[in-house]
């Protein structure tokens, strides 16, 4: 693969990835809470597990309630095809707990005592179980927060190697790592005249084939 592939798949899905960032923008403006926290807990389910299938659990418990009221038992029961799904389904109930005021869930208001999408995500790193740079990132980016960071996931990393902007694959992502990677992928990007958050959506595209969240 080379730069000129990855150009070549900017120029046909430019409109589309525009589209999709504008609905992540959307989000943050103007979803209801329970929405937000849908996305977060999304990206709770999706390390080393298909973001489609997490995708349509998440549907399903958002439309059942399961989502926003039920136990880690009623949870891990929609979380067919999600590895460590036990674990996970417990996480979302420490997120869900720790978003909440009075019964209700307050992501905006948590997050709004911060001046940037920087600091949001080290708030999210420290205080959220299960919730890693990557998630932290990818969250932030799906409400249109986040459109200056790195997802940095198994498709992006051993892209970015292809590419030469990276030497390889890191064995771990620590934070000084990621921190770093995160600043070539920023680099890159402006070299190669591609905004970051598009360039994230097509390097996903290439392995995953569509343009998705």
């Amino acid at each position: 693969m080379g730069l000129d592939e990855i150009l070549e798949i900017w120029r046909e899905k430019k409109d589309e990835i525009e589209r999709r960032l504008n609905e992540f923008k959307f989000l943050w403006e103007n979803a209801s809470e329970e929405e937000l926290f849908a996305e977060l807990a999304f990206c709770l389910l999706t390390p080393q597990s298909k973001a489609t299938v997490c995708w349509r659990a998440i549907e399903e418990l958002r439309d059942s309630g399961i989502l926003f009221f039920g136990s880690p038992d009623d949870i891990v029961d929609f979380l067919t095809g999600v590895r460590f799904k036990y674990t996970k389904a417990k996480n979302i109930i420490y997120a869900r707990n720790f978003f909440s005021e009075n019964s209700k869930i307050n992501i905006r208001g948590k997050l709004s005592n911060f001046f940037s999408p920087v600091e949001m995500r080290e708030f999210l790193v420290k205080n959220i179980r299960g919730i890693g740079y990557k998630e932290a990132s990818h969250f932030l980016r799906n409400v249109g927060l986040g459109e200056g960071l790195a997802i940095l996931d198994r498709h992006i990393l051993k892209n970015l190697a292809s590419l030469g902007v990276i030497d390889e694959i890191p064995k771990t992502l620590t934070r000084k790592k990621y921190l770093e990677i995160e600043e070539k992928m920023r680099d890159f990007a402006k070299e190669i005249g591609i905004p970051m958050a598009h360039l994230d959506l097509v390097l996903w595209f290439k392995e995953a084939g569509l343009i998705f969240k």
